[in-house]
């Protein structure tokens, strides 16, 4: 026969017998015919003696064949030796089975060889159980019906449960897991030469990760071992190795994918283990950040949210910056997001721990100042955020307030467009000058975006500071009363004074009106801060940097 194109379906005929070609590695033309396929598959032979004018194309089309399985079936039916590999040797045993390949009908055939390579190579070997997995999605039902996943699986969670480490590395460890670790070390060295323990140190770095496996292979498996009892952290661990894998791999949402991405990221946040504590609290508000994205539902969002209070004393500002959902909402940030994680933190809060309590205080104020330089935050939603920020304060026993008072100047610097009654009502709500250092006092005194009553209260909170520091340095010398009563007359004096003034600012009038000496000026003049700089716009010092959403 003439050159025949390698693979191709040749439908002349040899005595009647349609023939499917391949050509051999020698040059030869390899021809499959029904007859010869028969001798082989007790269900062609049947479909032949049923149906004896059926071509052979037809009588294999309730079966998905590629080049390679073809090519193999033709050699082997020609009785050429056949190459099984890890990569296609499911798809073979798949292809055998369903053809009938068995011992009862031809002696040697394809179904046992298939499955003694299988039972040889793949049953209780981690690397080429998912290499197995990974070849089988062509043919997953028959693979499945056969047992050889099951067999696949149950091999992957065996080993897991004897080395964890297959899974990866702990994304977190505590002490109990530590000490525990220890133990079994221990025993392992009365049992185990050291050299052993080494040798499969450096195995499980080289071994294929689970979590390559597409999601309807991976998920009842890494489901599978979580039932069986591997440890939880090792389980985790996987799980976020998956989603780096398949769900961070993008910059961005693609929206293609969108669907795929939000099935995804749900079964992933179900498939987590219950205990908390397992996957740091910046994965998590990664996770979270994703699932808006992707618009993942309420069960989902609401799990992430959960698992972050239950660890918000380890998050950071930048984790916390959540966008907001929905084209309708100009806000950069989700506020009430926040909200809903500090109830979680409370409702699970042991109030002996006040350094988490603390942290959590500390955090919320860096929150309000990140939100504070939106342009499009709302006066209200800031409002909310601060007393958010002032209950954790209070309940974790913190007097200072410089961080409100740092939002409140940046609020004020980023939203001009405020009159000064509504700056005057945002300060009144948020703003207690007596919780103030010294040096945000200070500040607040020269501070020209502030309402000119808080900078009143910030001059009177200043020297009712001094009241209670200067005594203690005269140690009790004569004269304190005195000093302290022409202090209280000064600050009296003061109050009443720039209150006239902020009257002659706000009187109307279309008159030229005689010019005023500059209010700052005369305040600063009056509380003698005559030598600082006239125009202060910079802000209280900060310790932090100021942190930007990834």
């Amino acid at each position: 026969m003439a050159a025949a194109r390698k693979g191709s379906i040749d439908l002349s005929t040899r005595r009647h017998r349609p023939l499917i070609n391949y050509e051999h590695h020698s040059g030869h033309i390899l021809m499959l015919d029904k007859e010869r396929l028969a001798q082989k598959s007790a269900k062609i032979a049947r479909q032949v003696k049923s149906n004896p004018h059926d071509e052979l194309p037809r009588l294999l089309s309730d079966i998905n064949l590629d080049q390679e399985l073809m090519e193999l079936l033709a050699r082997f039916c020609h009785g050429y030796d056949i190459s099984l590999s890890l990569e296609n040797v499911v798809r073979v045993a798949c292809l055998a089975n369903f053809l009938e390949m068995t011992e009862s009908h031809c002696p040697n055939n394809l179904l046992n060889k298939a499955l003694w390579f299988f039972k040889e190579n793949i049953v209780h070997s981690w690397n080429n159980s998912i290499k197995a997995i990974k070849s089988a999605e062509s043919v997953l039902r028959q693979a499945e019906k056969l047992g050889l996943m099951e067999f696949c699986v149950e091999t992957l969670i065996l080993e897991a449960i004897e080395n964890p480490r297959l899974l990866g590395e702990p994304l977190m460890t505590n002490e109990e897991d530590e000490e525990s670790e220890c133990e079994n070390r221990e025993k392992e060295t009365l049992v185990r030469p050291c050299i052993r323990r080494k040798l499969f140190d450096m195995d499980w770095k080289k071994s294929e990760d689970l979590a390559s496996l597409p999601f309807k292979f991976y998920a009842p498996i890494i489901d599978r071992m979580s039932q069986r009892q591997v440890p939880p952290r090792y389980v985790a661990a996987n799980l976020w190795q998956y989603a780096k894998n398949w769900i961070f791999s993008d910059d961005e949402v693609q929206l293609d994918k969108i669907d795929g991405q939000r099935e995804t990221i749900e079964d992933l946040v179900r498939l987590i283990p219950n205990q908390t504590g397992l996957i740091p609290c910046a994965c998590l508000c990664e996770m979270l950040r994703f699932a808006i994205g992707v618009e993942a539902d309420e069960e989902c969002r609401n799990a992430l949210e959960f698992r972050i209070g239950m660890q918000l004393d380890q998050a950071e500002t930048k984790d916390l910056l959540m966008p907001c959902n929905g084209y309708t909402n100009q806000e950069k940030y989700d506020a009430k997001c926040l909200r809903r994680i500090l109830s979680h933190f409370y409702s699970n809060y042991n109030r002996d721990n006040f350094g988490s309590l603390r942290s959590v205080a500390a955090l919320v104020d860096e929150f309000l100042a990140e939100i504070a330089a939106d342009i499009d935050l709302k006066t209200a939603t800031f409002v909310e955020v601060a007393e958010l920020a002032i209950a954790v304060a209070e309940e974790g026993n913190e007097q200072r307030r410089d961080g409100i008072y740092r939002a409140v100047d940046v609020f004020l610097e980023k939203h001009k467009h405020l009159t000064e009654s509504e700056k005057e009502d945002l300060c009144g709500k948020v703003l207690d000058c007596s919780k103030l250092s010294g040096e945000a006092l200070q500040h607040a005194a020269l501070n020209r975006r502030l309402p000119l009553r808080v900078v009143v209260n910030a001059l009177f909170a200043s020297q009712l500071k001094l009241r209670n520091v200067i005594p203690k340095a005269m140690g009790g010398e004569e004269g304190e009363g005195a000093e302290m009563e022409k202090m209280g007359s000064k600050v009296t004096k003061l109050e009443r004074e720039c209150l006239m003034m902020k009257r002659e600012m706000e009187r109307g009038g279309g008159g030229k009106r005689e010019k005023k000496p500059s209010v700052w000026r005369e305040m600063k003049r009056k509380f003698g801060c005559m030598s600082m700089r006239p125009d202060s716009d910079c802000h209280v010092k900060k310790k932090k940097k100021k942190v930007h959403p990834r």
